[in-house]
């Protein structure tokens, strides 16, 4: 079972939400290659408000992901996209329903 994760609540400047969901989808294909990312989701909470949620197995692999190329391309479009800077805050996983 995953140990830790990250949740990240992600705030759209209006005229930016279509641009920032198609970000977010295409993180896909991010995650996916990275090795030590055990879940990533990302998720749409109201017209401008966005979040992902993401388990490693350990520290190790959350420090991996937060030094990945996902975060790297949100930090990067911030300044411009969003509203605000992303709130991410790190997470230990209590218990976890896995296929």
């Amino acid at each position: 079972m995953p140990q830790t994760g990250l949740l990240a609540r992600i705030e759209a400047k209006p005229e930016h939400a279509a641009q920032v969901q198609e970000l977010l989808r295409n993180a896909l294909e991010l995650a996916r290659e990275e090795a030590q990312t055990v879940s990533w989701y990302s998720f749409r909470l109201g017209p401008t408000s966005f979040g992902v949620f993401d388990t490693f197995d350990d520290e190790a692999g959350r420090q991996a992901h937060l030094n990945g190329r996902i975060a790297a391309a949100l930090m990067e479009i911030a300044p411009t996209l969003l509203a605000s800077p992303p709130d991410i805050r790190e997470v230990d996983v209590l218990a976890a329903k896995l296929p």
